[in-house]
């Protein structure tokens, strides 16, 4: 039976990735968990603890190899292939976010966009040609869409991520500030910098 990984374990793996990333371009061999821990802001039982639930990496005394840690961890997180997006809503966010150039050194290609607005339909950004939101069925299952980003108003939003799961699309990330829903099998992923903000300001009163 499938060992349970807690999502908040797997929402961790990134940071250590990218701390791995930084020791290796400093030319660090090994590293302890206490030395992760340091980077991270985090306790030594914690990434001892989080790491068990893939395997066995660290050697007693030595620490963990950096450079076969970033391995493995990218193989964890499936970031070993290149994984093709598509990105519904070409507003001012949207439009930001197809001229993000740091998706592809990541393993993420922006392969579509879709619009309503006819003024925008047949623009190119990024390389990316802006097609019909009303093809968006059609176009994702051809392009082999693995991944969705959601950056419409949020009135609209609900309506996008239901035409997108029904598209067969297992991965969406949401923009949209709405508490969304999604079937079963559907991964759904909201940023919403507001939310973000009401949290630091929790800390901020107690100053």
């Amino acid at each position: 039976m499938r060992r349970q990984i807690p999502d908040v374990v797997v929402s961790r793996l990134p940071m250590y990735l990218r701390v791995l990333a930084l020791l290796k371009a400093e030319g660090i061999d090994f590293i302890s968990s206490r030395g992760l821990g340091s980077r991270l802001k985090m306790t030594p039982a914690q990434i001892r603890k989080d790491l068990c639930y893939f395997g066995k990496f660290g050697r007693q005394g030595r620490g963990y190899n950096v450079g076969r840690l970033f391995s493995e961890l990218k193989q964890i997180l499936g970031l070993d292939k290149q994984w093709s997006m598509a990105l519904v809503g070409v507003g001012r966010l949207g439009r930001a976010i197809m001229d993000y150039k740091g998706f592809i050194p990541e393993g993420f290609k922006l392969v579509a966009a879709f619009e309503k607005d006819r003024n925008l339909i047949g623009k190119k950004i990024g390389g990316v040609v802006i097609e019909d939101f009303a093809v968006l069925g059609k176009s994702v299952k051809e392009k082999n869409v693995d991944i969705a980003i959601v950056a419409v108003p949020s009135s609209e939003a609900q309506n996008v991520i239901d035409m997108l799961a029904q598209s067969g699309i297992k991965a969406i990330l949401n923009y949209a500030p709405i508490c969304a829903r999604v079937p079963r099998g559907v991964r759904l992923q909201g940023i919403d910098p507001v939310v973000a903000l009401q949290s630091m300001t929790f800390y901020l009163t107690r100053v």
